[in-house]
């Protein structure tokens, strides 16, 4: 229906700069097939239930919601309120979701740093509360497992998205490991972090060690070096949820998942691993 708004729920932490770019394309696939898109308050302030009943009484068309929690995911599902969940899982008669494939993007990177010839590869993510960051840290661990190298749970390091928490989680694994030559970080913003921490503590990137990313956001072109990342479709993601929503709302299709592959960006942060800090087994 013309005229009925498309609201989402966003995420606050200005570091997640990934989807504004998602929002852009929603908003612009929104208003090619002639939707509003409506940027309500966040829905954390009421409660599940509250939060449904307004979208009814506000006669929304549905919901395409960013990083939903569960319980507001689960009170969208169970009213089959027309929603779509962009990395989340979330599915139901007249819901579904959009998200990249996380497992094969981390597979991908960590098989690149596999073929340069690291082996003793760090990883340095969200909380596996998250769904990204528990999906991306499994395609990592199944890419070493995949090449013989048994998982080392040292290597593992979890803190915030952003460049500040991930700058301090790199000082305390540099106190506590030296022994990795790679580092796969969750996103753009935490390899930035990470990147000042290696600095401060001596070593180079990608001569000392190789440095990759995830999300492709502008600022990793311009980081000294320039950022190896995993490139998420941001267009593909925004347009495929509003297309979903309103075939979910006009009663066109069923509420199926859309699952985008990413892509390798290599730039100057990832290279062979450095003879004077090879580990032989």
């Amino acid at each position: 229906p013309q005229g009925y708004d498309l609201p989402f729920a966003h995420l606050g932490q200005t570091s997640l700069y990934f989807y504004l770019g998602v929002v852009e394309n929603i908003e612009r696939e929104a208003v090619a097939l002639g939707y509003d898109l409506l940027l309500p308050s966040r829905p954390r302030g009421n409660s599940p239930e509250n939060y449904v009943r307004s979208l009814q009484t506000r006669r929304v068309a549905g919901v395409i919601m960013l990083h939903a929690s569960i319980t507001h995911m689960q009170a969208l599902i169970l009213s089959a309120f027309p929603t779509v969940f962009i990395d989340w899982m979330g599915q139901g008669s007249h819901a579904t979701y959009v998200k990249s494939d996380n497992i094969d993007s981390a597979r991908q990177a960590t098989e690149h740093l596999l073929a340069l010839g690291h082996k003793r590869i760090a990883f340095l993510t969200g909380s596996t509360i998250d769904l990204s960051g528990l999906e991306r840290l499994l395609g990592c661990q199944q890419a070493l497992s995949q090449a013989g190298i048994a998982p080392d749970p040292g290597l593992v390091r979890h803190s915030g998205w952003n460049v500040d928490e991930a700058y301090e989680a790199a000082l305390v694994l540099l106190a506590e490991r030296r022994d990795f030559t790679a580092i796969v970080a969750g996103s753009d913003f935490m390899a930035i972090g990470i990147l000042r921490a290696l600095s401060e503590q001596g070593l180079r990137v990608p001569d000392d060690v190789s440095l990759i990313g995830f999300d492709d956001i502008i600022f990793g072109q311009y980081t000294t070096p320039p950022l190896t990342t995993m490139r998420q479709d941001r267009v593909a993601m925004g347009r495929g949820a509003v297309q979903r929503l309103i075939a979910i709302v006009d009663g066109t299709e069923e509420a199926s998942p859309l699952i985008l592959p990413t892509q390798l960006v290599v730039r100057k942060s990832t290279g062979p691993v450095p003879r004077e800090r090879y580990y032989p087994e």
